[in-house]
């Protein structure tokens, strides 16, 4: 739900990208002096135990004098990630057969529920 500041303000351009149970709103707004400035929103869905759901919502709001280092720096975060771990999707929830590394051969767990490690095993 918007506060009356943010109902009173007109938006002059918006765009929405759907993601699962995430919604971005990127949405053009304009400001008392007649500039522009952009708000971008994450929404999450959220199901309560009796079936029921609500909303939660995250907003940034962007000014023109910060676009250019937001931008640089953005790409420059996307651009790392991608080099990194490539395009694809890696995770337990998009991945049915996802499985993390795992080695415990040297890792024994003694009855006192303390985990008994050589330091060359590290």
């Amino acid at each position: 739900m918007y506060n009356n500041n943010e109902r009173n303000q007109e938006e002059i351009f918006s765009k929405v990208l759907r993601a699962g149970r995430r919604t971005y709103f990127f949405d053009v707004r304009e400001t008392k002096a007649s500039d522009y400035y952009l708000t971008i929103t994450e929404s999450k869905k959220f199901t309560n135990d009796d079936g029921t759901f609500h909303y939660k919502k995250h907003k940034i709001y962007l000014y023109k004098e910060d676009f250019n280092d937001f931008s640089s720096i953005l790409t420059e975060m996307v651009d790392f990630i991608i080099k990194e771990r490539g395009e694809e999707v890696i995770s337990e929830r998009h991945q049915k057969d996802y499985q993390k590394e795992k080695n415990f051969d040297s890792v024994k767990v003694s009855e006192n529920n303390f985990t008994d490690l050589k330091f060359e095993d590290i």
